[in-house]
């Protein structure tokens, strides 16, 4: 059965099956009152001194409401806030030498696009965000979109194979009817940003993607036995 926070154990780590992207306080406020409990902060174009000043009021509201602070990208930075861990991208930090510098019991997230990507994490992350699932303008220079089809192309590698099963975070232009398809292919959980961010209503918006991932989590688990 799924702990009121939906985590599930890896590494002795907790991972949560929604993770919430943003830069912008008032919002990580707002899921977080709303019961979000994993927020990766990511932050663009601003000078070091600002993320930081960021990371630490994001820090301030994730622990007050016991929620999972990740900061992205910057390694440094974590360790120096005492965030839970770090999300970092194909093209930034290798995951070994981020493990050298925050050690064992911070969490690390990396970004896969193929198997390839996976393959080459395994072992040394404790979550790999894969996308992009569909087209979104959160991020610049997207990689192949995988749809429905890629999920489940790599995670029956993924049952087959000889690699131990890191917990799979879909990412890119997810929506709430996507969630349940989404989980049917075998992944451990969403990313979402703009779904929530965007909306008219974030905290409502927030816990619409609680609930229903939390119901196709469970309906799935049924529909197994």
């Amino acid at each position: 059965m799924l702990t009121p926070k939906f985590y599930i154990l890896n590494s002795q780590k907790t991972i949560s099956r929604l993770h919430i992207i943003t830069d912008n306080l008032q919002v990580i406020e707002q899921v977080c009152e709303a019961g979000a409990k994993w927020i990766q902060l990511r932050i663009k174009d601003k000078d070091i001194e600002q993320i930081e000043t960021t990371a630490l009021a994001a820090w301030e509201i994730c622990n007050s409401h016991g929620a999972t602070l990740i900061i992205n990208d910057h390694v440094e930075l974590a360790q120096k806030i005492q965030a839970d861990g770090v999300h970092i991208g194909r093209k930034d930090m290798p995951p070994a030498e981020a493990r050298q510098i925050l050690g064992d019991s911070f969490i690390i997230g990396s970004t896969a696009n193929s198997m390839e990507d996976i393959e080459r994490l395994t072992n040394k992350v404790d979550y790999i965000g894969l996308g992009p699932f569909r087209f979104t303008e959160t991020k610049s220079n997207l990689s192949p979109i995988l749809g429905f089809k890629g999920y489940r192309t790599i995670t029956k590698q993924l049952t087959h194979g000889t690699l131990r099963l890191t917990p799979i975070i879909a990412i890119g232009g997810i929506t709430l009817n996507d969630i349940h398809p989404l989980l049917e292919t075998g992944i451990h959980g969403i990313a979402v940003s703009t779904a929530i961010t965007g909306a008219e209503v974030v905290t409502e918006a927030t816990k619409e993607f609680i609930k229903l991932t939390q119901l196709a989590n469970h309906q799935i688990i049924e529909s197994a036995h």
